[in-house]
């Protein structure tokens, strides 16, 4: 009973961050997402039915990660989203050990983003 109210509870925390990760670029959506449907998978079947019916959900993971559409322009806006928030720490380091880790970073992203979205199914 325990585990389930805490389930609940952290699932509630993951959900409201991922739903503001929708409005501001420093929160990843989707990481919060998957956790959210994880917790609530595992105490309460109404708030797990619940949250995959939601809009933010279909679009975010259904459509997105499992479905694997996305257009390119959707595919080109996240990788520049990506590329802005690795920009940022890239600036104001002025390490190059933390310039080539975040440079490993974001090639990686670009080139396993595309090819995950991108690939023949």
């Amino acid at each position: 009973m325990i585990k389930k109210s805490l389930f609940i509870f952290l699932g509630g925390i993951s959900f409201a961050l991922g739903t503001v990760g929708i409005f501001v670029p420093l929160l990843p959506t989707v990481p919060f997402y998957l956790l959210t449907a994880y917790l609530w998978l595992n105490s309460s079947d109404r708030l797990y039915n619940y949250f995959t019916q939601t809009r933010y959900y279909q679009t975010y993971v259904q459509k997105m990660i499992i479905e694997k559409k996305i257009s390119k322009t959707g595919l080109i806006k996240m990788l520049t989203m990506v590329f802005i928030i690795l920009l940022i720490p890239f600036i104001l380091f002025n390490s190059l050990h933390v310039r080539i880790i975040l440079l490993i970073v974001f090639l990686a992203h670009l080139i396993f983003g595309s090819y995950y979205f991108l690939r023949k199914k």
